[in-house]
């Protein structure tokens, strides 16, 4: 297999594996909450509160995939929606007293499964990582993107 099909492919199936694994591990410790629901409560946690295009933007989600998540997160009781004062189109999302509640063991679950995920991979090597993802990240923002023109590794 071409490298650059491999780092796609792999790419797709880590990410996957990733959600189903913490969902998994979210589930047996009692807690019905997706991976991208736990990422908004995370992002919460630690801005406090944010309008839904402020979390789209800090989560590089689309508007509708954050509405989405806010829904399904304040079905559960975990989000209010409050409208601004100063501007009653935006919504502001609140965390529950019962999101509050639950931060401290669900984030050290979610730790743990992470330090399971990356166990016996040197720390040189997650950095490496880390920087080649940012770099995948950066190259994918630019604008002046010439895929499809034929330039294969």
């Amino acid at each position: 297999m071409i490298l650059n099909k491999q780092v796609g492919v792999f790419l797709n199936l880590v990410h996957f594996r990733f959600k189903q694994y913490l969902s998994a591990i979210f589930a047996k410790h009692g807690y019905d909450l997706t991976p991208e629901q736990f990422l908004v409560l995370d992002t919460l946690w630690d801005d406090g509160v944010l309008s839904q295009q402020e979390l789209a933007d800090i989560l590089k989600k689309d508007k509708n995939s954050v509405t989405k998540l806010i829904d399904a997160l304040e079905r559960k009781k975990l989000v209010e929606r409050i409208p601004d004062k100063i501007d009653r189109r935006l919504n502001l999302i609140h965390i529950t007293e019962l999101a509050k509640s639950m931060k401290g063991n669900i984030t050290d679950i979610a730790l743990d499964c992470t330090n399971q995920i990356i166990k016996d991979i040197p720390e040189e090597d997650l950095n490496v990582f880390v920087n080649v993802l940012n770099k995948m990240a950066e190259n994918m923002s630019a604008s002046d993107n010439n895929c499809g023109d034929g330039k294969a590794l």
